[in-house]
């Protein structure tokens, strides 16, 4: 198995009354529950934006420098993600999709490498 990141960012989401964000909250979640139930969730949180930055962290001369808040330079932030466990790379494709019908936003995924693994350009 191999393990998948499926992520969103804060700014390719379209602004949403409550209602619709608890609407897209119910959606996203019975997803996440499929996951669960399929037993390929380890881990997901879709409540991340610009907001919940607590803090950068850079090294200068060796030591690290925080400042409150994203990157001053950071133009995009994360909405949420989920970290999956799958058997390959069209079964994540499969999460995505099912995530991004669901909440009718973007996704993306990313392959984690495994342990040694070289990079697959």
């Amino acid at each position: 198995m191999t393990e998948y990141l499926i992520a969103f960012n804060d700014e390719w989401v379209a602004e949403h009354t409550a209602e619709q964000l608890r609407a897209k909250g119910v959606a996203g979640r019975a997803v996440i529950e499929e996951m669960r139930a399929d037993g390929v969730l380890i881990f997901s949180n879709g409540g991340l934006d610009r907001s919940t930055a607590v803090c950068s962290v850079e090294a200068v001369d060796g030591k690290p420098v925080f400042s409150d808040g994203p990157y001053v330079e950071t133009k995009e932030h994360l909405g949420g993600f989920a970290v999956v466990d799958v058997p390959d790379d069209a079964t994540a494709r499969y999460w995505a999709g099912r995530l991004a019908t669901a909440l009718d936003w973007p996704q993306e995924v990313h392959r984690f490498r495994g342990p040694g693994e070289a990079r697959r350009d």
